[in-house]
């Protein structure tokens, strides 16, 4: 796992042997951060990571000067592997919950500019990520959800697709609200 770009560029981070996690692409990740490199200012924005894994896209974000970045991650392994780069780089923007996903969102009041989810790409319940974010408000005006899914899913029907990328077998669906009034 690298870090692509920002102040910690270069920056390589080997999770466990037996960690039970599948990290975005340094390809995706270096598309994806262009396309939201074009449309937010990255020291003015919150986000919120769910389904954490490896922390990799968090720390894509502190990396580049997000200044509250709050990471769902459920495994404990995994949270643990998170606390201890968080640690190395002196990370103090990025705050971890232990938590399932799923009940953070029905849970969760707080609202932010970016929402990053990614899954495993064969949990149930994927399909239904989108509508859950959008039923609590959890997005800000101009925000957006990026949901990472393999091709499997196809969300152009739903009322808040925006838009979607796909680098090799990574696809990302970005969500923003009241597309159809143009946002």
């Amino acid at each position: 796992m690298r870090i692509v770009s920002g102040r910690f560029k270069g920056k390589v981070f080997n999770p466990p042997k037996n960690f039970n996690a599948r990290p975005t692409t340094d390809f995706a990740k270096e598309g994806l951060f262009n396309i939201i490199l074009n449309n937010f200012d990255f020291e003015d924005i919150e986000v919120l990571d769910l389904f954490a894994g490896t922390g990799s896209i968090s720390f894509e974000f502190a990396s580049r000067g997000t200044n509250r970045i709050d990471l769902v991650e459920l495994n404990f392994n995994h949270l643990k592997f998170i606390s201890g780069v968080i640690r190395e780089l002196g990370l103090k923007q990025i705050h971890t919950i232990k938590g399932n996903a799923f009940q953070y969102i029905k849970a969760c009041s707080y609202k932010y500019d970016i929402i990053f989810a990614d899954p495993p790409y064969e949990m149930d319940g994927i399909d239904i990520i989108p509508d859950m974010v959008f039923e609590k408000s959890l997005l800000k005006d101009d925000g957006w959800l990026i949901l990472e899914h393999s091709a499997k899913y196809n969300f152009d029907l739903h009322p808040h697709f925006y838009k979607m990328r796909n680098y090799g077998s990574v696809h990302f669906s970005i969500f923003k609200v009241d597309v159809s009034a143009g946002e």
